[in-house]
């Protein structure tokens, strides 16, 4: 089980694993966008939060069962503006599991040939918070925190999705002013055999909050 600790940084982190900032892709993956409908009823589409990129020679040495590919990049992205305290112009994709729109993993087998995806305000200003950079280590299955692998920390979710991996844990952090709802936890969920088979698509996406 694979610790994530990040620490600010002003390098721009250009295909390296991050948290935060923008997502460095291949030609391949288009930026993941959700479907939205504005008080005129009109449909747009609205970009992911994107939350982190794993380069995964970062973690092989961590994971020697080779739960997780030891090449090219792990992407992780999903709607939680709302819980940046974006109340007025977000909303919340609730509790329990999130319909697949409101979230996306995406992989890419090679670190080469990447372009940072900038999504910007009309002012220029970048969306999102500011890049940081990753450190690893490892860590027991069930603990708290940013974590990779291993079990959900809260026994609510084990109990709620049972035999699930907790792909990536994102947990609360004022730092971030991230917090979902009172007190919860965010777990990308996936089966043992679909992460064996790499099914990234399978991947769900559960919000607990007590």
């Amino acid at each position: 089980m694979i610790r994530i600790e990040t620490h600010p940084t002003d390098s721009p982190l250009f295909g390296q694993s991050k948290w935060w900032g923008q997502p460095d892709l291949p030609e391949t993956l288009d930026y993941p966008e959700v479907p939205m409908v504005d008080d005129d009823g009109e449909e747009y589409l609205d970009p992911l939060t994107f939350i982190c990129q794993i380069r995964c020679a970062d973690i092989a040495p961590f994971d020697p069962e080779g739960l997780l590919p030891h090449e090219g990049l792990l992407y992780f992205f999903a709607d939680i503006d709302y819980f940046f305290g974006h109340f007025d112009t977000a909303d919340s994709p609730g509790l329990g599991l999130w319909p697949q729109k409101h979230f996306r993993v995406l992989y890419a087998p090679s670190c080469d040939n990447l372009h940072t995806h900038s999504i910007l305000f009309e002012d220029g200003t970048s969306y999102g918070l500011p890049a940081e950079a990753i450190t690893f280590s490892s860590c027991n299955k069930s603990d708290d925190g940013l974590r990779l692998l291993g079990d959900p920390y809260l026994d609510e979710v084990r109990e709620q999705q049972p035999g699930m991996i907790s792909l990536l844990q994102v947990d609360e952090d004022d730092r971030w002013h991230l917090v979902f709802y009172d007190c919860g936890m965010l777990n990308f969920l996936i089966s043992p055999q679909d992460l064996r088979e790499r099914r990234w698509d399978k991947v769900q996406c559960h919000l607990f909050s007590f």
